[in-house]
């Protein structure tokens, strides 16, 4: 009996094609987002063979960026969105600004009409969620200064974009546009103009904060509490999920907010409870696969003979994205007085475009506002200046130790440059410490490890880079190295080579590997302690040389047994 099963078939062909080109990306070195890519091109409609629901494909990456947002909320209080307004909102409008004046000068090179270039320049403005954390997130940097300056910069940018697609239908009446969309049922009721629809959007983005302010940051916590006192893990699994798609679809369907906006308050009203974390672990899974999904349908769209049709749009295109925007937000980041190191990877983060622009380039053709080949150069360019993010960010390493290098001496000078500015100079002091303990992360694991080493009156020193655990670090009086330590400029600045131990408390058995790798290349003698959640991490670990791995089921266990037995168990 056949089946018409096209949802079906879209997820088993966009993440079997996209898991298999991943693997072969990351064979080679490249990363798994161009395999994704790839993927979404050889399952669109523009290539031979099977072809994917288009229509099913951007509903289920919409999944995807509604979880992702939500575990950025889970790690992203709104006092930390509050820290960063100083230079996020000014920042962020700014640079949307010049986007746009960009992009409305290529639209009038290319002969096209003034509201036709607004909303091109729109489109480009405005850098992808998806891309932007997921770059954070591989270098752990989301709850750095710079994560947060970068997530409230895409905050600020998402609320911009949700004003804009509330008005461009009300201005399309205006411009000339022929509008097939159903205007807002109060704007229409009461025959409101452009500032009348403003004003509106304006106070329903406000009743939803102030909602979820008041009401949501006692309701959210009390139901994911209740749930987790009744012991079931299915259950609270499903309640997180719930809370994130259910808020999202109401933030939009009844204040005309964005789903990705909805959920990032509706996980940033969590991140105050203590089951954040938790919630955090239950929506990973599902985030990852529906995030794969997303970057499937942004290759479904993409026509590769558009490059080869329109070169010169398309490079120019290219170039308004990853060198127009980067260089506007480095100046900008640098005029607030921030270092070389934050404005370079404030310009990496916001180095490309994703989904807004699609959602304005799809609305501008509705509205007929946006001709066709507009819409397929925002998607040409949002392809290409995904694939080339990541080679920005490898500059920034490269570029790192440079720069850092003529801060320091530019700070050497003092009569070279005021002492206030002096003052906002890093620098990083290398440790005097040596026969000491070196412990890597002060999260969870790590602050307890960290502080029984200290009340032992052992010798420690911590690498960590996260802000708060920096400043619990200030307060025990711990000495600490800021940065990442799979870095080897860190490492050496913490004296491996004279190290006796070394002691990695973070969870990412990946990145432990590369600090044992560059631990023992700089101590072949140094005794390493990590831990790991599964066996094949174990395996792994312990394959770089590490003497001790601890891997938390094995230790209840044992401990379990010797409560019962009175004898420590041998394994």
């Amino acid at each position: 009996m056949p089946h018409d099963t096209p949802l079906i078939a879209t997820i088993v062909a966009g993440l079997g094609i996209a898991f298999i080109l991943g693997a072969i990306a990351n064979r080679l070195r490249l990363p798994p987002l161009a395999g994704y890519l790839i993927a979404g091109v050889l399952v669109g409609p523009h290539t031979p063979g099977f072809v994917a629901d288009q229509n099913l494909a951007p509903e289920l990456a919409e999944i995807g960026v509604i979880l992702l947002m939500f575990g950025v909320g889970l790690h992203f209080s709104l006092k930390d969105l509050l820290s960063v307004r100083a230079i996020a909102v000014p920042g962020a409008l700014v640079q949307i600004l010049a986007a746009t004046l960009m992009g409305a000068g290529l639209a009038w090179m290319m002969d096209w009409p003034l509201r036709s270039g607004l909303v091109f320049g729109l489109a480009l403005s405005v850098a992808s969620t998806v891309v932007l954390l997921r770059a954070l997130q591989e270098r752990r940097l989301v709850a750095t200064e710079q994560g947060r300056i970068a997530v409230g910069w895409l905050i600020v940018e998402d609320l911009a974009m949700v004003l804009a697609l509330v008005i461009l239908p009300a201005i399309a009446s205006v411009i000339g546009g022929q509008s097939t969309i159903a205007p807002d049922p109060l704007a229409a009721r009461f025959g409101l103009g452009i500032w009348g629809v403003l004003g509106l959007t304006l106070v329903k983005v406000a009743a939803f904060v102030a909602l979820m302010l008041i009401i949501g940051r006692r309701v959210i916590p009390w139901i994911l509490h209740y749930i987790a006192h009744t012991g079931s893990r299915e259950l609270f699994r499903l309640a997180v999920l719930s809370i994130a798609l259910g808020v999202a679809f109401g933030a939009a369907k009844l204040f005309g907010v964005s789903l990705a906006l909805g959920a990032f308050f509706a996980g940033m009203i969590l991140s105050e409870s203590q089951l954040s974390h938790r919630a955090a672990e239950e929506s990973l899974p599902l985030r990852d696969a529906f995030a794969v999904l997303f970057f499937v349908s942004v290759g479904m769209l993409f026509d590769p003979a558009s490059i080869i049709e329109d070169p010169l749009p398309v490079m120019a295109t290219v170039f308004i994205i990853v060198a127009g925007k980067s260089v506007a937000a480095f100046v900008i980041v640098r005029l607030f007085g921030h270092s070389r190191e934050t404005a370079l990877t404030i310009a990496a983060s916001l180095a490309q475009i994703g989904e807004f622009s699609f959602i304005l380039a799809e609305l501008g053709g509705k509205l007929n506002l946006l001709p066709d080949q507009g819409r397929d150069l925002i998607l040409a360019g949002a392809i290409l200046s995904i694939l080339l993010n990541p080679l920005f960010f490898a500059a920034i390493d490269w570029l790192k130790p440079k720069t850092e290098a003529q801060e320091e001496g530019a700070a050497a000078a003092p009569a070279a440059q005021p002492a206030e500015k002096q003052a906002k100079t890093p620098v990083v002091q290398a440790t005097s410490q040596t026969g000491h303990t070196i412990l890597v992360g002060f999260g969870r694991v790590g602050s307890l490890t960290g502080r029984q080493l200290q009340a032992a009156g052992e010798p420690l020193l911590v690498i960590e880079d996260a802000d708060k655990s920096l400043t619990a670090l200030k307060e025990a009086g711990i000495e600490v190295i800021v940065g990442n330590g799979a870095r080897q400029d860190v490492l050496q600045a913490a004296n491996i080579a004279e190290a006796r131990r070394l002691i990695i408390a973070i969870p990412n058995a990946f990145e432990a590997g590369q600090i044992v790798m560059q631990a023992k290349a700089a101590n072949p003698e140094i005794d390493i302690i990590a831990r790991a959640h599964f066996d094949a991490e174990v395996d792994h670990l312990a394959g770089l040389g590490v003497g001790t791995i601890i891997m938390g089921e094995h230790e209840i266990a044992r401990a379990i047994v010797e409560k019962v037995t009175g004898t420590r168990p041998l394994t």
